[in-house]
């Protein structure tokens, strides 16, 4: 039978299921059991298909399929005793204990000598019994944390007790549900109103435990307890409130959304509703929040921060963006109310440091979501009319607002910004308030000109009719809040050249001076934190230039003064500490142009970029010695902790890059893991823009291969560090990466059958397969090694029992390569394999003639 003849004959694709499933291939058995049954008229054969893939489901842990597959071959064959144990298994392995003992049951009556399900029988049996027993011993401690909390006359320290108490109990499935049941919801929307805030952050984290991963229950509390509460509590003045509200409400926002894509959801076993209506009502009360003025600056800003976690798509892959449109058309005016408030002013809602930029944020993220230039065209105009309405009216304050929307704007979606600054009269409104006596109008003149100035269009404008002001505004203003923003606008101009050393705006010596105004703003003290983020933001746009990075590094309070900022509540300076140490750190990707363009260039007299002498290795490695001194990895830990709209995907690459640059020598890396930079890397190999993924999982893979990876990734950590190693053995990444990530495999590999059990979950063994014919010889061996430690899991070792495969033959040529690494790792493969399978041991004559040469050569050395 040919293979085209095979496509079509379902008998045929299950016994290449079968065969594969023998060899440990469960994707492909899938495919051919899937293939089968599309194919198959027959009920019967059908439902012997259905009990196959139910099988591999089981095995690859995918235990909601292998359930609808084995009920699937039931409703064929009520008598089908081994779909009916392998629906069992699934129903055990999904918590639904009392469908799984029917089912046992029903087996055991039907092959009663049947040792294996006898043993579930009474594997069921005696969970079923612990989990009464654990029922009946919750309800009782649930009713106690009642009686106390409804008691008028208890103690406020017993409450609190109680409380507490009761948070630990909602994080344990018996203990939410026994809360929900007693009517807890009714009992916590009392507790919320409580003056004790301790008590009402208990509520709080009490409602987190009975919503987390559980849909039915969160539509109920979200209807029982109401958005106007949630959000009353959310913008509420209390901070510690405000956070919990919020990430109760997170958390609501993830039971509602994951539970609209999981074919059976989660822990709920009733079919509830789409919950689509809820979402809508929460996201519209929080668009409302945002402009409130009884809202605090907290409040709204955690309320921005859930609607950037909540509305853009995870994946522009994802078509639909129907609820990007809804936010713009329902709450994009809401939005730039908040942009264009400014503080100083009357009749504005309360903000934060941090407001300005969370919008910003906000805006990005809906416009980078827009799929046609004709939704792109109608969001534009939106912030247009708002812009203009406001810039058109006569009073001074309604124009201040617009020029600060449209700040806003540029350090947001910067093509509408930009559009908005060719409004007539905008930039000349904007140049001549800049001359105002007023701090604020000048401020506020000061800090959209900055904006303007990083688009290259305003860019040459500015230079031209901007650039006197500035300086004058600089050396005369009396004000410290003008002169530091007016520094930042000089700073920002000076550095247009990026880091080509021969492309300066200013002469000579004038960015150094500018830098060392820069670094005394950051050391002093006295200035309020928001003026001395603008020296770091000045810095960001100066350590282009490889002076100005050389005399930074060298000043010690100015680094420690970065740092320190860097920790500190104000958000905005994240994303300007990042680019100061990556430019500080030379970890920007630069390509080095062929010599031979460059020779034509210069023929052609074409403007050729130059490095500056003190970008070299020798002078980088010195300043990453002095910035890992001066405490930057606590710092860059801070910063990745930070739950603010402000640490962007961009802030993120940026610290990423960082931490790569710092563990690139050896003797650097126990520094980066002692301060917690092991632990922090984690997070940013998943939350990052692609470049930044890359470099954090590389940055992973250097400290797990020098460092004990059970000391730098203490606990359950370690096995977060496997997908990331495993998404480096790509083509699209480096041969060095590849290298790198399989070097650190082999260290993971080596530790436990847990973490060689999660490797090959994250389907790795098919990449290092491949990696094992790779043409370089270190890759090759690498990847050698790895196998080497895999194949102590049985599932490895199946997969070379299997016939058909070249798999043992590779290992008995490698054995007898010159390459003494290779040898060695492909030997020691072959021994493991051998003493664990002997059988073995009789196929290797058979895998080449020269296998005893070569078995004598490993012997000999």
């Amino acid at each position: 039978m040919n293979v085209t003849e095979k496509e079509k004959d379902p008998a045929a694709l299950k016994e290449e299921g079968n065969a594969l499933f023998k060899a440990g291939d469960l994707p492909s058995a899938v495919c051919c059991y899937t293939k089968a049954l599309n194919l198959s008229d027959s009920q019967s054969e059908s439902a012997v298909l259905y009990r196959n893939r139910s099988a591999c489901y089981l095995k690859l842990e995918e235990y909601s399929k292998a359930e609808a597959d084995a009920t699937k071959a039931l409703d064929s064959d009520p008598g089908d005793v081994k779909a009916r144990f392998r629906r069992s298994q699934a129903f055990l392995k999904l918590g639904r204990l009392d469908q799984a003992f029917m089912d046992a049951q029903r087996c055991a009556q039907l092959e009663p000598k049947n040792k294996a399900f006898q043993d579930l029988l009474r594997q069921l049996g005696a969970q079923i019994q612990q989990k009464s027993i654990q029922l009946n011993s919750t309800d009782s401690r649930v009713q106690q944390m009642f009686s106390l909390l409804l008691d008028s006359s208890a103690k406020d320290s017993d409450q609190q007790k109680a409380a507490q108490n009761l948070v630990v109990l909602s994080r344990e499935d018996a203990g939410a549900e026994q809360i929900f049941r007693n009517d807890g919801v009714k009992l916590i929307q009392r507790l919320l109103q409580s003056k004790q805030e301790e008590v009402v952050l208990s509520a709080l984290r009490t409602l987190v435990g009975l919503c987390t991963g559980h849909q039915s229950r969160t539509m109920a509390i979200v209807n029982e307890l109401r958005m106007e509460q949630l959000c009353a509590v959310m913008g509420s003045g209390a901070s510690a409130v405000s956070l919990a509200a919020c990430h109760l409400l997170q958390v609501m926002f993830e039971a509602l959304t994951e539970g609209m894509t999981r074919e059976i959801r989660g822990k709920d076993e009733a079919i509830v509703p789409e919950p689509s209506k809820e979402l809508r009502s929460m996201l519209h009360h929080l668009l409302q929040m945002i402009s409130a003025s009884n809202v605090s600056g907290p409040g709204r800003d955690s309320a921005i921060n859930l609607l950037i976690k909540q509305v853009p798509r995870k994946s522009l892959k994802n078509p639909d963006n129907s609820l990007t449109l809804w936010l713009i058309d329902q709450g994009l005016k809401n939005i730039l109310e908040v942009a264009g408030t400014v503080p100083e002013l009357a009749d504005g809602p309360p903000l934060t440091d941090n407001s300005h930029m969370s919008c910003s944020v906000l805006l990005s993220k809906l416009y980078d979501d827009l799929k046609s230039d004709k939704e792109r065209e109608n969001f534009s105009k939106l912030c247009e009319e708002f812009v203009q309405q406001r810039f058109s009216q006569s009073g001074l304050d309604t124009k201040l607002r617009a020029i600060q929307t449209v700040s806003v704007l540029l350090q947001g979606p910067s093509d509408v910004g930009n559009r908005m600054l060719e409004l007539s009269g905008m930039m000349d409104v904007v140049i001549s308030l800049c001359a105002s006596k007023e701090i604020t109008h000048q401020q506020i003149a000061v800090e959209a000109l900055i904006h303007a100035a990083g688009k290259a269009k305003r860019a040459s404008f500015i230079t031209a009719n901007g650039v006197a002001l500035l300086k004058d505004l600089y050396k005369k203003s009396e004000n410290d809040r003008i002169r530091v923003r007016a520094l930042v606008g000089l700073c920002k101009l000076g550095s247009a050249g990026g880091t080509d050393f021969s492309m300066k705006q200013f002469a000579e010596g004038s960015t150094l001076k500018l830098a060392k105004q820069c670094r005394k703003w950051l050391c002093n003290e006295s200035l309020p934190p928001t003026s001395r983020r603008w020296a770091v933001e000045g810095l960001a746009y100066l350590t282009f230039d490889a002076d100005v990075k050389e005399d930074l590094v060298q000043d010690k309070n100015a680094l420690l003064g970065m740092c320190e900022l860097a920790k500190s509540d104000d958000k905005t300076v994240l994303f300007a500490v990042g680019s100061t140490l990556v430019n500080c750190t030379n970890s920007y990707d630069a390509e080095k142009p062929d010599p031979q363009l460059v020779e034509l260039a210069k023929y052609a007299k074409q403007h050729v970029p130059e490095e500056h002498p003190k970008d070299a290795l020798s002078y980088v490695e010195k300043r990453l010695k002095k910035l890992l001194e001066a405490g930057v990895v606590s710092a860059l830990v801070c910063m990745v902790k930070q739950e603010s709209p402000a640490l962007t995907d961009a802030c993120r690459e940026c610290i990423a890059r960082v931490f790569l640059a710092l563990v690139e020598k050896q003797e650097d890396r126990g520094t980066v893991v002692a301060q917690g930079g092991g632990k922090a890397l984690i997070p940013l190999t998943s939350e990052n823009t692609d470049v930044g993924k890359v470099k954090a999982a590389q940055a992973l893979a250097k400290i797990t291969i020098t460092s004990n990876p059970e000391i730098a990734f203490p606990g359950e950590r370690i096995y977060e560090t496997v997908r990331p190693l495993v998404s480096l053995l790509s083509l699209e990444c480096t041969l060095l990466q590849n290298f790198e990530a399989l070097m650190a495999l082999t260290n993971l590999a080596g530790i436990s059958e847990r973490l060689r059990q999660k490797i090959l979950k994250e389907k790795a063994v098919p990449k290092i397969e491949g990696y094992m014919f790779e043409e370089h010889d270190l890759v090759r061996a690498s990847a050698t090694e790895c196998m080497c430690n895999l194949v102590l899991s049985t599932e490895v070792q199946k997969l070379y029992l299997a016939t058909g495969n070249d798999r043992l033959k590779l290992l008995v040529l490698y054995s007898g390569e010159e390459d003494e690494r290779l040898r060695k790792a492909a030997a020691g493969t072959l021994a493991m394999l051998t003493a664990e399978q002997p059988e073995l041991c009789a196929r290797i004559p058979g895998t080449t003639t020269h296998w005893l040469e070569i078995s004598s050569g490993v012997v000999a050395k």
